[in-house]
């Protein structure tokens, strides 16, 4: 069943003005049109989406698909599984960008060291040299981190940033320490699958914490597990949300896109 088919039939009688996803990807390499996902996202009643640049290759690739797609808004960064070989020219390149229109934020930045923690003192020396330059530059953060949550915790106490933690998949109480630094907790697929503990976290923070995101093309959302995420599925985490906290999609919508209106600025 397509996303696009059956959308009415979720929302039921509810309106929904704007949905804005906070993280996703958008290359060549994960779709074959993208013009044709950027058309579907605008019948799925998406307004905005912030694509992440996060590698020296996918940075060039999204700053030609801000200034191509209105909807589309970037967040720079270096990702942490390229710890290895980013240096301080790389980091210079990234301070050059962040005045362009639409780039709206840092990231996705962070730790994870799910894989390996052998490049761990590279994985730190990144993660702070990009939390400088957000400070810097006084722009917001997105932030990775896998298998990582005390190391990120402490470091993210040292700098004055404000931002999103992507993909949050943590404990009640991780979350309320997140929530405490001024964080926002970004909510995608994975609090609709059938085992997942994230649904408990969501029913008990509020909505003023959270923001909505596919991370597209990965972690699609319950019914379509399985197949390439986009952003017009972001309805069905909404939806979901919804149902979890006995509130209409509107309010989902409302509260969590003037989140990130708040946090991203959507003018620049």
């Amino acid at each position: 069943m397509d996303c696009l088919l059956d959308f009415f039939d979720i929302i039921v009688e509810e309106v929904i003005d704007m949905l804005i996803d906070t993280h996703c990807h958008l290359s060549k390499e994960d779709y074959d049109n993208i013009d044709e996902v950027i058309d579907n996202n605008k019948k799925a009643l998406v307004n905005k989406i912030v694509v992440s640049g996060c590698s020296k290759e996918s940075i060039k690739e999204v700053m030609v698909l801000k200034d191509k797609y209105d909807m589309v808004y970037v967040t720079l960064g270096f990702h942490p599984e390229y710890a290895d070989i980013i240096t301080v020219n790389d980091l210079n390149y990234l301070r050059n960008l962040l005045k362009e229109k639409k780039v709206v934020g840092i990231g996705e930045i962070g730790l994870d060291y799910h894989y390996t923690k052998e490049n761990k003192d590279k994985q730190l020396w990144l993660f702070e040299e990009q939390l400088k330059i957000a400070y810097d530059y006084n722009l917001p953060v997105v932030i990775h981190s896998r298998d990582a949550t005390m190391d990120t915790i402490n470091i993210l106490k040292k700098y004055k940033v404000r931002g999103i933690i992507h993909c949050f998949s943590g404990s009640l109480e991780t979350a309320n320490i997140y929530i405490g630094m001024g964080f926002l907790l970004g909510i995608g697929g994975v609090v609709t699958f059938k085992n997942s503990k994230l649904k408990d976290v969501v029913k008990n923070i509020s909505l003023n914490n959270i923001v909505l995101e596919t991370d597209s093309p990965y972690l699609t959302p319950e019914p379509f597990r399985g197949k390439v995420n986009s952003s017009k599925y972001l309805v069905y985490i909404a939806k979901f949300i919804a149902d979890l906290k006995n509130i209409s999609v509107e309010e989902i919508e409302k509260i969590t896109s003037n989140n990130a209106s708040c946090l991203f600025d959507f003018n620049k």
